[in-house]
Order: C-alpha cells, then structure tokens, then sequence
C-alpha cells in the first residue's frame, strides 16, 4: 500500500472512545474484503452473550456462577440490591480504612503510623495490583510505599524482608486469598507472620485480609483479631478482581486515585457496551483476534507498550488473557485447545530485544501498539529541537511502519496520558475483548480447570514427598529402591527429584553422586 492508501484506512479504521480518550487503530491489521460481513451475525451473538452476563445470568456454567466483575465500578447494574450495597460498602471502607491509617487513627503498636505495605498474594490477587502500583505510584509523594510478595519462593521472601529491616514495626501487611486455602498465598503469610514474631512483633496487629466471607482466611483473621478485613465475591474471579478490593486497598493505602480507576473502568464499559461495532474497540479488538489467529490462536499476541509505566502490563494481560482463553474443550465439552499467546516488554527496550526477529523471524505473532501522547517528565531537548520523549514516540511509529512492511499485522491503542482514568479505562478495554472473544470461539472464559489440575498435581507430589522422607534411612538407597519401598515403582523419576530437592536442602544426604539410576541417599 502506498502512503494515501495507509492514510485513508487510518482515518477509515480509527475507533476513538471519545469519553476516555482512548484510540484503536486497526488499520495496520490485513483483514479480507468482507471479512466484518461474514463475522456480523457471530459478533451480534457475542454482544448477546455479554448483555446476558451483565444482566446477571450464569456465565460460569461449571461452577454455577454468575461473572460480575463489570458491576464493581457501575454497581447500579448489579443484579440485586444486595450486591449493589456490597459493592458500594467495599468501595466506602476502603477509603476509610486507608484515611484511618494516613491519619494514624490505625497505628501499629510500636510507632506512631504505618508507612509501609506489604502486599501476599498470587495470580490476580498480585499482578493486577502490581501493575497498577507500578503505573501510577509516584514514590516521592505516595502516601505509603508498597512491596508484594507473589510466589512461594522462600528466597524471594527473604529478599522482600530483608528490605524491610527495621520497618516491620511500622508495615502493614494484606493478605489477599479468596479461599484463604491458596498455598502460595498461605505460605507467604506464614513466613511473613514468623519475621514479625522473630521481631518480637504481634503480627495480627498488622495484618489485614481480603478474602471471601466465611473463608479460612476469614475466621482466621477473625480469631485472631486482624486490625480489618474486606470482601473478594464469588461472582469476581482473580484475574478480573482488580477493581475490587484486590487492587483498590493497597492503591488507596498508597495513595493513588482509586475513584479514577472505577471511572475509567466504567467509561470504557459504556463505550464497549453498545453494539455498534465501528464505534465499539473491545468488539474491534476481539474481532482482530479472531481474523489475525483465524480463530484459533495461531498466532501469538504481542504487547508493545511505549511507556516505562505500563511495563507490567503485558504481565497482566497474560493471566487475564491465557487463563480465560486457553481450554481444551469448548462450551459442548468438544475438544478444541483453543488460547491466545501473550508476551511483550515495553518500547524501545524491545528495539535492542526481539524485534529484529519480529520483523525478519518467524511470522508467528501479531503487535497490539500501545502509544501515549503526552512524553511527561523532563521536556529538555537531546538534540535540536528533539525531546527524549520525542524519540520514544519516533521509534514506535518507526517500528509499526517497519513491521508492517514485512506484512506484520500490528494494531496500535492511543491514549492521551498515564493516570488513573486510563488505567482503568485499559484494564475494562482488555476484560471485554476477552469476554468477546471467548463468545466468538465459544470457550468459557470464566474457569480455569487446568490451574486446578496444576494444583491436585503439586499436591499429590507434596504426599509423595512426606512417603520419600519417611523412607530415607541410614543405609544408602537409590531412587528406584526407595520408589519400590512406598509402593511408587511408576513414578521413580519424581521419586529421584524429590531425593535430589530434599538433598540440596539439607534434608537427605547423596552419599554416591552418579547417573540418576545409581546415585544413593541417606538420611541426614
């Protein structure tokens, strides 16, 4: 295509959702003649399915479960008036509480306010709230500083309270776990809980849950007198829990605009809403997805944010995305393996990364652009009449222009600035390209069956550890010795690993180091 060709499909194919400011630019994406035409009648029932949801109807079919997440910042259309007060409480004691603790009126027991928060959790319970801390905290002027704890890697835990060294005293803690059961999250707790009493600090006077009602967690915060707890819903799964009180108590303990958030939420949902397509870029963006991997992820998803802030946004995208969209079976319970690939960094780091292979390499992936006009920070010049934010903004176009003469497909999101308002506005934008998508390639988008294989699997290893352990005596074994001691001669190899982690921790000792079928362990 020749320059005015390029120019009239940008001006043909740019969907501005006014009300927030955001842009989607398709017109890099090469789309057949008729191609909106043959999708009219799928998208129409997509749009269906989606009014259905928010209306409250069972979304969630293996669970029985309505999918609410929209009505966390419009809670006027909940279904209930029920839900709609919960909502509206959780959002009012979040402010307070967080005012509470600014003010000192929740203080700990040994200094005169809390300045720091320590944030456990996994999955959604952690990378929505990262993300948004890591886009909009400002560290000079936020209110409280903020660190996570995201893994159940006891290093990674060490190194979070090693950073926190004489500050405990003055740190709150949330733990956020909808059963109160999830390991990671528990695991977390109970090393956390153990640095405060080492301390000589009484943990429970710092400790704030986020967890379902009735949970584990929650009469545990109970019994122990936590200083507050506050909701996760049934009808709110982790990976879009990030405007509730997942993400919205730490920002506004941080200090950031939590109001903002649910406004550019609720802005984005009006305009992606309505069933007309062309001025719709939630439906735009599900229906790319859908032409550019043929409707079977044939091509993976790559995020190009050109803003140091919305570094993590790709890490957020890939749960929201993958966990709703990877299935093996669709809704008739056919097999289908279906999924959407997600990776990315941010620009320009990439333009010294992987893009030279996204321009000349493998042709397995399409680009999702996303531009922010204003440059912020210093507008001194580098050059004559040039900006640092100015060659930021120059190597995006160049490299969407550069992809798209090697017939890479790339679409490009504009948004004015990186503030709360926008934030949200994205977070909605991506929720209802999924809830879209999942319609048009009929998958329940709302389960997530393979992370609960994944976590039976770990389970059954963890049993089969404590059988090893137990079996390790002062005479030298081998793995296969041990397997057929504990009865588990089909899962030797396991046995081997699990011999080999309990080795290198002090746990075991491998008297004769050899090739795995000879090596032997004693007990320590």
């Amino acid at each position: 295509m020749n320059s005015e060709e390029l120019w009239q499909r940008h001006q043909r194919y740019l969907c501005r959702a006014a009300a927030l400011g955001l842009a989607l630019d398709i017109s890099r994406m090469r789309f057949e003649d008729g191609f909106f035409e043959r999708m009219t009648q799928p998208m129409q029932r997509a749009f269906e399915a989606m009014d259905a949801l928010e209306r409250g109807a069972i979304a969630n079919p293996d669970e029985n479960r309505m999918v609410g997440h929209y009505w966390l910042r419009a809670p006027e259309r909940a279904p209930t008036p029920e839900i709609a007060t919960a909502i509206r409480k959780t959002v009012t004691d979040v402010k307070s509480f967080a005012a509470a603790v600014h003010c000192g009126a929740v203080r700990p027991p040994s200094a005169a306010r809390f300045s720091r928060v320590l944030s456990i959790g996994i999955g959604g319970s952690a990378l929505g709230p990262m993300f948004v801390a890591d886009a909009l905290g400002q560290p000079a002027n936020d209110r409280m500083t903020i660190e996570f704890i995201d893994n159940t890697d006891p290093d990674g835990i060490a190194r979070t309270l090693e950073g926190l060294t004489g500050r405990l005293g003055e740190t709150l803690c949330i733990v956020t776990s909808k059963s109160g059961g999830t390991p990671e999250t528990r695991n977390g707790m109970l090393l956390v809980a153990e640095a405060y009493h080492a301390a000589g600090l009484d943990f429970p006077r710092h400790a704030v849950a986020i967890t379902m009602p009735g949970s584990k967690m929650d009469r545990t915060a109970t019994e122990q007198g936590w200083l507050s707890r506050f909701p996760m819903f049934d009808w709110v799964g982790g990976r879009t829990s990030v405007l509730s009180a997942v993400a919205l108590l730490p920002a506004a303990l941080q200090g950031l605009d939590i109001d903002g958030l649910l406004g550019g939420a609720a802005a984005c949902d009006e305009a992606t809403r309505q069933h007309d397509l062309w001025s719709n870029p939630a439906a735009l963006m599900a229906l790319m997805w859908y032409h550019v991997t043929d409707g079977k992820g044939r091509k993976d998803m790559v995020v190009l944010p050109y803003k140091d802030r919305l570094l993590l946004f790709s890490r957020y995208l890939q749960q929201l995305i993958m966990e709703s969209l990877g299935k093996q079976l669709d809704l008739q319970g056919r097999r289908v393996e279906q999924g959407l690939t997600v990776y990315g960094n941010k620009g320009s780091t990439d333009q010294h990364a992987y893009v030279q292979q996204l321009r000349e390499g493998v042709p397995n992936f399409f680009t999702v652009f996303i531009r922010v006009l204003e440059s912020g920070g210093s507008a001194q010049e580098v050059e004559a009449g040039v900006t640092a934010g100015d060659y930021l903004h120059g190597f995006l176009l160049g490299t969407r222009a550069a992809l798209f003469e090697n017939d890479r497909e790339s679409m490009t999101i504009t948004v004015p600035r990186v503030d709360a308002r926008v934030v949200g506005g994205l977070i909605a934008l991506f929720e209802r390209a999924v809830g879209l998508y999942a319609s048009l390639i009929n998958v329940n988008a709302y389960h997530q069956p393979g992370v609960e294989a994944g976590k039976k699997a770990a389970a059954s290893v963890l049993a089969l550890q404590g059988k090893v352990a137990a079996a390790i005596s002062p005479t030298p074994q081998t793995a296969e010795a041990i397997a057929a001691k504990i009865g588990a001669q089909d899962q030797v190899e396991t046995v081997y690993l699990l011999l080999e982690h309990l080795a290198a921790n002090g746990r075991a000792r491998m008297v004769h180091l050899a090739e795995p079928g000879q090596a032997a362990f004693v007990r320590t």
